[in-house]
């Protein structure tokens, strides 16, 4: 095991400093706006759809935890499948589809082949404030299925030339401290010089090995253990007058396993947990260290005046993504001398975006109409290390216009309704799928595929309507389409066909529908939604016996459920809030529910901030992951994504407290009760390596200065 010069002086700065004050949230009113629904900014009260926004104060809380994002999504997003904690979102869908990932709108999932890392894009130090918008929409473009998850990074403090903070902490296990020590470190500047503005942010983060309730190393498939994480973010604005302003960001995110630990596989039909343990001849994990790379460039430039009540934005980016899967047996060809492989899913991304946004009074009802043109090229392909090609290379042209309606009558009416029309173009040259083996005589047929050109032309419908009646009801109802072409890629590696075009590569077309309300009845505020979610063509996987194959499945689906919030405000210093969502989808075609790769199980969540004296803050979090058990045995064995889910429960806990305006201590420990559990994703999945145990009791402490 390794320790850095990073995590001892983690831990010695984490031991002595003591730390400032929370980085202040929004007020009220910016904690009521949102910008993703529909691209300009409009308050939450006039959205008729399922909305959470995560504040500055509550990632700052989460943070004292972990600072994985996925943890601190599936603790706060009701509908959001719970955390694998792994590197891995696979199987953590929003409502029971894959989301859209973005960063300040920039799309970072690769929907051509789906890898499920895009949750972690960037360090949570860097978001201000994180929209999720649940349900499909093609307001974005492609890749939206279940919904989208936009992180909004901070902006610079607009009353002082420079402000920033510096954090240390450290964080290791509770149940067996060996090797297990980690550290990071976070520090930012933001200010403003005159019309100039800029925004600097910097983490390092090095875990040491995860263990879980009996203190076993978790196994190392998308595994966090000896995992170096590294962001680094710049944002630099410029407001030219009143009305206009330009801004450019550049994010960079890596994350790499660099281990020389081997995994012990179990499997969850023989009941054996995977976990890892040194090598005892000096081995090490074959293949290169795993993880996501990416870099991402955004500038936009904004002119509230562009001509009489409308205003323009325009989006320019550019993305480059390289994702290093593990190293897989299932990827073997002994006849070719391939005893395995692994895989890399690389993406490059060029996109703009122009947005108009006209406000006016027609006929006594306010009137907003929001039009433009986005344009998108995405190549994206799945190599391995070895020079084999799994996926070939997609390279796809996305023109697409669209219009959105937002009418207010009588100030408590508010009707929305939208078009959106897309012109996709993918070519895929020439390819051979790979001859693959899991064993000697358990191969695949490799075919010898001719390429072409695919045109997809998809037109999406959205309205809704949602009527503040008064503070103990409002209520709303929408509908909402989405075009969906994402993991095409995993249809074109597994062909056994000689064309592309008879590959069923069709675009899915979602129908999402929903209705819910809100009401506020003094300290009290409660919120249901009920939706319904179907699409022609959905994208499943079944096991092919015969060759060892997950083969996909084109067929209709039919996804339905539920989720409920309340939050209460005991007293000034104390709050609680508590939710419940429960999903299911089935394969209409077959009458055959849908796997755990797409349904979560359901799950609740009661949350606890207290702020005793104004200096000190503590906060509970309880997570209850509920059972889900629908398909049988086959053979005696589950299969693919069927295996059933036990319920289990999580506590988490977090304190700090400011000696003064500068200096602040505070301390979290994940899985406080010290539950031995095997997360969702590890139960459902009954793949070779998944089923790892949860995390144990794993403290994390430090320090932070502001200035």
């Amino acid at each position: 095991m390794r320790y850095s010069s990073l995590t001892l002086l983690s831990f010695l700065v984490s031991t002595t400093l003591q730390a400032q004050s929370d980085t202040p949230s929004d007020g009220q009113d910016l904690e009521r706006m949102i910008v993703t629904g529909s691209r300009i900014v409009e308050s939450i009260d006039e959205v008729p759809a399922s909305i959470v926004i995560i504040t500055q104060q509550q990632i700052q809380d989460q943070l004292k935890v972990t600072s994985e994002l996925q943890s601190l999504l599936s603790t706060l997003v009701p509908g959001l499948a719970p955390s694998t904690g792994t590197s891995s979102n696979s199987g953590q869908t929003l409502r029971g589809r894959a989301p859209l990932i973005m960063i300040d709108g920039v799309p970072q999932s690769t929907p051509l082949r789906n890898g499920s890392l895009g949750v972690r894009s960037l360090d949570a130090s860097t978001i201000e404030r994180i929209e999720v918008i649940k349900g499909a929409t093609s307001v974005y473009g492609n890749g939206a299925a279940g919904g989208i998850i936009n992180y909004i990074t901070k902006k610079a403090a607009s009353n002082t030339p420079m402000s920033g903070h510096i954090t240390a902490s450290s964080r290791f296990s509770g149940v067996k401290f060996d090797d297990s020590l980690g550290g990071r470190l976070d520090a930012g500047l933001n200010g403003q010089l005159d019309k100039f503005s800029y925004v600097l942010n910097a983490s390092y983060e090095e875990n040491g090995v995860q263990r879980d309730a009996q203190g076993d190393i978790l196994g190392l498939t998308y595994g966090l253990t000896d995992t170096d994480t590294e962001n680094y973010f710049s944002k630099f604005g410029y407001q030219f007058d009143d009305e206009k302003a330009l801004r450019l960001t550049y994010n960079y995110f890596k994350s790499k396993q660099d281990t020389d630990l081997i995994n012990i596989v179990g499997n969850i039909n023989s009941g054996d947990k995977t976990y890892a343990i040194e090598s005892l001849d000096g081995t090490s994990i074959i293949g290169e260290p795993q993880g996501p790379e990416n870099h991402n460039v955004m500038l936009k430039y904004s002119d509230d005046e562009i001509f009489t009540q409308t205003q323009l934005v325009i989006d320019a980016y550019t993305q480059r993504i390289k994702n290093v899967f593990f190293f897989s047996t299932n990827l073997a060809n002994p006849d070719q001398g391939f005893d395995g492989g692994q895989s890399i899913i690389e993406s490059e991304k060029k996109g703009l975006r122009a947005t108009f946004n006209s406000q006016f009074t027609l006929h006594d009802i306010d009137t907003t109409l929001i039009y433009g043109i986005d344009a998108l090229n995405d190549i994206t392909s799945q190599p391995l290390v070895d020079g084999r090609v799994w996926v070939p290379k997609m390279d796809m042209d996305n023109i697409a216009a669209f219009i959105q309606g937002k009418w207010v009558l009588q100030d408590n009416i508010i009707i929305k309704a939208g078009v959106r029309h897309e012109n996709i173009d993918l070519s895929v040259d020439d390819f051979s799928t790979l001859r693959l083996c899991r064993t000697a005589d358990q191969c695949s047929v490799a075919f010898d595929v001719v390429g072409d050109t695919l045109d997809y032309k998809a037109t999406t419908y959205n309205a809704a309507i949602r009527y503040n009646l008064s503070d103990l009801f409002r209520p709303f109802i929408s509908y909402s389409q989405g075009a969906d072409i994402s993991d095409t890629g995993r249809l074109l590696r597994t062909a056994t066909v000689t064309d592309i075009a008879l590959i069923r590569t069709e675009a899915s077309i979602i129908d999402n529908y929903e209705i819910g309300f809100t009401s506020e009845f003094d300290s009290l505020r409660v919120e249901f939604s009920a939706y319904r979610s179907t699409s022609e063509l959905g994208t499943t996987n079944s096991f092919d016996a015969e060759t060892g194959v997950y083969l996909p499945v084109r067929a209709p689906q039919e996804i339905y459920g539920y989720e409920a919030l309340a939050t209460y405000q005991v007293s000034k210093n104390l709050d609680l809030s508590g939710t419940y969502s429960w999903v299911e989808g089935k394969n209409t075609e077959l009458d055959v529910y849908l796997g755990g790769k797409d349904i979560g199980a359901p799950k609740g969540t009661i949350n606890v901030n207290w702020q005793p004296i104004p200096e000190a803050r503590l906060a509970l979090n309880y997570l209850y992951v509920g059972s889900r058990k629908r398909f049988a045995q086959i053979e005696g064995e589950y299969v693919g994504d069927q295996g059933p889910v036990d319920s289990y429960h999580l506590v988490n806990i977090n304190g700090s407290y400011a000696v003064n305006h500068q200096w602040q201590v505070f301390m979290g420990i994940e899985n406080l009760l010290n539950n031995d559990y095997y997360p969702a994703r590890s139960q459902v999945y009954t793949y070779d390596g998944y089923n790892h145990k949860g995390l144990g009791m794993t403290v994390n402490f430090g320090a932070t200065y502001q200035f």
